[in-house]
């Protein structure tokens, strides 16, 4: 296998790296490695808005989700809107860069994923699909829930062994 997974988890970096207004991310598996976290932080810092859905209470591997929440606290910070799909599961894995770039298919933005998962993913460059794209995810919005930076650190189990990664330095003003 050449490049595998990997390829693309440098493709997701980049993407982030290279973001200009806007990165829409919906993903069944999101837990972003500490580079990918500052990527992102960074990113927002240059004023790109980033809205992530994620899945809710209806998901079919908890631990996931648990360890998805452990690394939410930068981005939150930092001025990331994250939602999780509430009314069923949500198996989604897209990301759309300034409206006009789509990366979709089966790779979770999760360390396993690119490591260990034989994936696949197509990149496409087009202001159409990427505006189609984006509409589907304003519906998905209307049947998510805003998770708050307040609301993340207060929520149970802090005591989750990724929080101590978390460092808030860069407050998004």
């Amino acid at each position: 296998r050449e490049g595998g997974a990997e390829s693309i988890h440098l493709t997701y970096l980049l993407s982030v790296s290279a973001s200009k207004k806007s990165i829409h991310l919906l993903m069944a598996g999101f837990v972003p490695d500490l580079l990918a976290r500052d990527a992102m932080v960074a990113a927002l810092e240059r004023g790109v808005t980033i809205q992530i859905i994620v899945p809710g209470r209806y998901i079919d591997k908890a631990v996931v989700r648990s360890a998805s929440r452990g690394t939410w606290g930068a981005l939150l910070a930092a001025g990331a809107e994250i939602y999780e799909f509430q009314p069923t599961m949500f198996h989604c894995k897209v990301l759309i860069i300034d409206e006009l770039w789509v990366s979709v298919g089966s790779t979770n933005f999760a360390p396993r994923s690119f490591k260990l998962n034989d994936e696949a993913h197509l990149n496409v460059y087009n202001q159409q699909l990427a505006q189609r794209q984006f509409e589907h995810l304003q519906v998905d919005l209307t049947r998510a829930t805003q998770i708050k930076f307040q609301e993340w650190r207060n929520r149970p189990g802090q005591e989750n062994p990724w929080d101590t990664r978390i460092q808030i330095t860069r407050p998004h003003l």
